[in-house]
């Protein structure tokens, strides 16, 4: 079996909870970015990304400084915030519990 990249575990959590978008702070390439995940597929808000949304948009070389859990869909004028500020440590570890 393959090893899986961050950036495919997440967007795999998001398929398994539809209803949920994750919003990713990261540093990529010493630049702050926000990266939305959500349905399987990424966005990135700061940066320009592919026109397809399941081209990832998050690097493996990516520094992830936090990670919120939105209530779907992502309106970023009215953001509906389920948890925050989540380490990409304790994100990991309710990834590996799911088993994603």
């Amino acid at each position: 079996m393959s090893q899986l990249t961050l950036s495919s575990r997440l967007e795999n959590y998001t398929l398994r909870h539809p209803d949920e978008v994750l919003l990713v702070q990261a540093q990529i390439e010493s630049e702050a970015d926000q990266v939305v995940i959500f349905w399987g597929g990424s966005r990135a808000i700061m940066r320009p990304s592919a026109f397809d949304p399941f081209v990832p948009v998050l690097p493996d070389a990516a520094v992830i400084e936090k990670i919120d859990r939105l209530k779907g869909p992502y309106l970023p004028d009215a953001p509906e915030y389920l948890e925050e500020d989540i380490s990409l440590r304790d994100f990991v570890t309710r990834l590996n519990g799911l088993g994603l």
